[in-house]
C-alpha cells in the first residue's frame, strides 16, 4: 500500500508567523537595522541600535532566527581573527515575506508568462505559448509530486484527495463537493483574471490539467466552470462537464 506523502510546510502560515514575530517594536527595528547594515551585525551593535540590553537583544535576535528572517554564525567583526571566542553575528536570510488573504499567486503567473516569452516557438501566438508553458509547468509539478509520494494507480476519488494537498498549498481553497468533484473557492490570480479572463483563466486550466497529467490521475479533468467570486476551474470526473469552457467575461 502506498503511503501518504509527507506533510508540506504552509507558505502562508510561515509568512503570517514571520509577520507576527516582527510585531514587537524593538525586534522590528533591529531587523530593519540589520537589513540596512549590509554586513553581519553583532549582538552589541543590534542592542545599541534600539537602546536595549545585550541580553534582551539576544532574545529578540534568536526569535528572528527561529522565524527564518535572520541567520546567525560566529565570526570576528571585519574578518579580524582574535584570541578567544568569536562573537555571534546576524544577517538577513534574503527571504521575502508576502501575506495575502485570500492567497494570491501573481508571481507564478508572471513566471509562466516569462517562460512563454522566452520559449515562444515559430508560428506560435503569444497566447498559445502561454498555455503551453502553463501546462508544461503543471505537468512538472505533478510529476515531482508523484515521484515523491509514489501513490500508485490514482482513480478519481484517490486522485482528487491527492490533488487537494497541492490545491490548498497554492491557495485555491479546495472544497470537496462530491467524492469525484472539487470546487475551488479562491482564485489565486485575482484580480488579474478579471482583467484578462481568456488568458489568465485559460492558463489556470492549462496548469491544473498539466498537473493532473503529471500526477497520472485517471478519469479527472480540469474544466472551466466559472462562478462569481471563485476560481474559474473545477476538477471533476467529467460527469456532464466539458473540459473546454468559456472564461467569464466572454
Amino acid at each position: 500500500m502506498a503511503s501518504d506523502p509527507p506533510a508540506q510546510a504552509d507558505p502562508a502560515g510561515s509568512a503570517i508567523d514571520s509577520v507576527s514575530v516582527l510585531s514587537e517594536d524593538s525586534r522590528r527595528r533591529m531587523f530593519a537595522f540589520i537589513r540596512r547594515a549590509r554586513r553581519p551585525v553583532t549582538r552589541d551593535e543590534a542592542a545599541a541600535s534600539v537602546g536595549i540590553s545585550r541580553k534582551l537583544a539576544a532574545f529578540h535576535l534568536d526569535k528572528l532566527v527561529d522565524a527564518g528572517l535572520l541567520r546567525a554564525r560566529y565570526e570576528a567583526p571585519g574578518g579580524t581573527r582574535k584570541v578567544g571566542r568569536q562573537p555571534k553575528v546576524y544577517e538577513p536570510t534574503g527571504e521575502q515575506i508576502t501575506v495575502n488573504i485570500p492567497d494570491r499567486r501573481h508571481e507564478l503567473l508572471a513566471d509562466l508568462l516569462l517562460d512563454a516569452v522566452l520559449t515562444e516557438q515559430t508560428g506560435e501566438t503569444a497566447t498559445q505559448a502561454a498555455m503551453r508553458a502553463a501546462r508544461q509547468r503543471g505537468r512538472q509539478v505533478g510529476e515531482a509530486a508523484r515521484h515523491e509520494s509514489r501513490p500508485g494507480r490514482l482513480g478519481p476519488e484517490r486522485g482528487l484527495t491527492t490533488c487537494e494537498r497541492l490545491l490548498d498549498q497554492y491557495g485555491y481553497e479546495p472544497v470537496r463537493e462530491t467524492p469525484t468533484r472539487i470546487r475551488l473557492r479562491n482564485c489565486p490570480f485575482h484580480p488579474l483574471a478579471a482583467r484578462a479572463p481568456e488568458l489568465v483563466c485559460g492558463m489556470n486550466q492549462a496548469f491544473l490539467s498539466g498537473y493532473l497529467e503529471g500526477l497520472e490521475v485517471n478519469g479527472v479533468r480540469a474544466a472551466l466552470a466559472p462562478e462569481p467570486g471563485e476560481c474559474c476551474v473545477r476538477l471533476g470526473s467529467g460527469d456532464g462537464e466539458s473540459a473546454e469552457g468559456t472564461p467569464p467575461g466572454r
